[in-house]
Formats: C-alpha cells, structure tokens, sequence
C-alpha cells in the first residue's frame, strides 16, 4: 500500500512537474494551467495550432514543460498575427505589381511579449486569460469559427468551402486590432458598405470598388471630414493612363468635362493653362512620374465624384463617394472605379453622418449641398473606416455569405500548416 502510494506521487511529479503537489514547476507552470492549456489545443479554441500541430504533439506526449512554454507562445503568435504564409504573400504582391497591377493590403501586426506571457504563467494566471490580449476583437472571429466548426460537422460541405471559412478566419485576425466602437466596414467581395454602431449594423447598401488593375486597398483609417460639393483632383497616374491621350486626340475635352488644367497646383486660384500649349508626349501612358500640369474637375451636378466624398486620410489617396455613373450599381459584379469606394447611397449616408457625427443639423448642411460650393463638414465624433475582404461572411441575420474571389487574395493568401 505504502508503495502504491510513492509510485502516485512519482507519476503526479512527473506529469504535473510537482505543481499539483508543491506549487508550479521550474518553468513556472501549475498542473491547472498545463490541463487548461491542453484542453485549449485539443480542440484547437482559437483556430490558432496551424503550423505548430508537431510541436503540440510533442508536447502532447510528453507533457514537457520547456516545450509547453514554447507553444504557448507560439500560439499567442498565431492568434495575434494569423496563420498567412506572409513570404509567400508578399512575393504574389510584388508579382502583380509588376504586371502593373495596383494592389495593397496592410496586415496590421501585434507584439507578442514572450517574457511578459511568461511572467504571467508564473505569476499564476489562468491560460485564458494570458491569451485574452491576442484574440481578435473583430466580431466575424467567433462567427467564422462557430460556422467552420458546424461545417466541419456537416458531411456535404466541400474542402473548398472549408477553407475558404478558414481562411476568412484569419483575416479576421489581422485586421486592425480595435475596429471602433462605431465603424464604417467596406467588405470588397461583397460590394457593399456597413456602419456599425454598438455592434449593430445602423445601415447597409451597395457600393463599387476597385478595377482589378486598380484594387481598393485593404487597411483602415479615421474618417475625419466630408467634403460637400467636391472638386476632382485627378492623380497624375489616372493622367497618364486614362486622360492625356484623349486631351492629345482632342484639348477642347478637358473643358467639354467641365475640368480645368493648372500649372503645378489643384488650386482653382492658381494660373490656367491651355490644353493645347502642352507638348504631352513627354508623359506616356507606360511611364510613372510627376506631371506639372494639374487637371481639375470643378464642383458643379456632373462631376465624376458626384455632390459628396467621405474623407478618411490615408497614403493610398482612397476616399468613399458619391457617383454620376448609377446604372453599374445593378451589376452584379462591381469592380469599375480607379480604387476609391464609390457609393449606392451617398446622400442617406450624408445625413447619417450629419446626424450622428457632427455638430451641424441637416439642415444647414442641405444649404451647403444646394449651393455648389465646396464645404467641408467636420467629423466630432470617431467614426473608423475598414475595407475588408472577407470572401466569407457571417450577415446580420447570422447566415454564412460566401463571396468571388475578385481580387485573387483566396489564392495568394496561403495557410501554413494544416487547416
């Protein structure tokens, strides 16, 4: 009996690492913390094992407290930055960039300290708690792992549709970290624009976005103003590739579309200049670079952007607006501007902002809309700003929506390790 005894304390050594008997291990870790943790990787909690199932099989087997620290940060890692294949990623970007294809989509990274996770194993602290700073507050998260996790249950789900589920997933992750309390969420795939509020979707519609050639990027920002009856700055690319050659075919175009060329300068204030003084051949379609002549469209009912756009300043010189060409909001596929959102409903969006975002009533801001004249209507309130691109999506009504590939990031966007 008394040897029975010894052996149960010696196998309870070696397995908890004494820490159900005497406190924690030498690696910090309690016998508590080690079935927690093994229980979160059993069934794999977080969607976050990916590249690292080796290593919890050893861990697995042998219970090793060196090897359990190991993944613990490593799935901390994992949970924090995704499971994207990010070399791999990054050359398929650059590929399509020099086919000329204009596309960004920015990961936003968090810091994984490996001492501080550490600290609080030792410190006693249950395993979810220490992994609770890396989970994704991005609501599709949790959505899109319930929804994999009953389509893995499901025997008539294809290993398409699953991993496209899975992949979504990550996406979530790597999303800016804190969407906002309120938000505007651009999902490309799905061409539509949502403003959530409190968790809730406030309002809904149809948007177009980028060409293929010309993609929206992905990445989020502060929406800091909106400009009401805007003028149309065109970049220098847009020149280049779209404009010059039919100013060159014909100068009368540029005042036919109600624009105005500039030296040197967007501001209408600054000196004119006549189309056809220029000797545009020196800036072709195939080539990048400055151009010192400005082409402006002035404010006024058939401007390109329309009577609205909505401010959120970035590097990519993206903003949402309004629209003349309304006929492409019936098609199905809407990947038609130059890289901008392009809005289905630019004035309810106009007032919802007034509304809730602002100072000003409606009121004044329908003087201001009715003038013609630029206005610039200050946001007092955040409001985030996030394109998205979720090929995969669980809506309002708690339906899975699953959306065209039209950018092509299913097939760049790599997992490592097994899904």
């Amino acid at each position: 009996m008394q040897r029975r005894i010894v052996v149960a304390l010696a196998m309870a050594m070696l397995l908890g690492g004494c820490s159900g008997l005497f406190g924690p291990d030498k690696e910090g870790w309690r016998s508590s913390q080690k079935e927690a943790f093994l229980k979160i990787l059993q069934e794999d909690r977080y969607m976050s094992l990916c590249d690292k199932r080796p290593l919890y099989k050893r861990v697995k087997e042998s219970r090793d407290s060196r090897l359990m620290s190991k993944l613990l940060v490593d799935y901390a890692e994992n949970l924090a930055n995704g499971c994207i294949d990010y070399k791999a990623f990054e050359a398929s970007q650059r590929a399509k960039k020099e086919q000329e294809i204009e596309t960004d989509y920015e990961i936003y990274r968090q810091k994984v300290d490996r001492e501080e996770i550490l600290r609080k194993l030792k410190a006693g602290l249950p395993i979810e708690h220490i992994l609770q700073l890396y989970v994704p507050q991005n609501p599709q998260f949790d959505k899109l792992i319930e929804r994999y996790r009953a389509l893995q249950q499901d025997t008539n789900t294809s290993k398409s549709t699953l991993h496209k589920v899975r992949l979504n997933i990550e996406r979530a992750k790597i999303m800016k970290p804190d969407l906002g309390k309120d938000y505007a969420l651009i999902n490309v795939p799905e061409f539509k624009v949502r403003i959530v509020e409190n968790g809730k979707t406030a309002m809904k519609f149809n948007v177009i976005v980028g060409k293929r050639n010309m993609q929206t990027p992905i990445f989020s920002e502060r929406m800091r103003y909106v400009e009401i009856n805007p003028q149309w700055n065109v970049p220098d690319s847009i020149m280049r590739k779209s404009y010059i050659p039919k100013i060159m075919r014909n100068p009368g175009w540029v005042a036919a579309k109600g624009m105005e060329l500039h030296k040197d300068s967007y501001d209408l204030r600054s000196p004119k200049v006549d189309p056809a003084s220029v000797d545009w051949s020196k800036y072709p379609k195939d080539e990048k670079g400055y151009i010192p002549y400005k082409l402006v469209q002035v404010p006024s009912k058939k401007n390109g952007l329309g009577r609205v756009k909505f401010i959120f300043p970035n590097r990519h010189a993206v903003y949402m607006h309004d629209t003349q060409a309304k006929s492409l909001f019936k098609r199905k596929v809407r990947c038609y501007s130059h890289g901008c959102i392009r809005l289905g409903k630019p004035v309810a969006l106009l007032e919802h902002v007034t509304t809730h975002y602002t100072d000003k009533d409606m009121q004044t801001v329908q003087k201001w809309y009715d003038s013609l004249k630029t206005k610039h209507l200050i946001l007092k309130k955040p409001l985030m700003v996030h394109t998205a691109y979720f090929t995969a999506y669980v809506d309002e009504n708690g339906k899975l929506q699953l959306f065209d590939d039209v950018y092509g990031f299913d097939k760049s966007q790599k997992l490592k390790g097994r899904s």
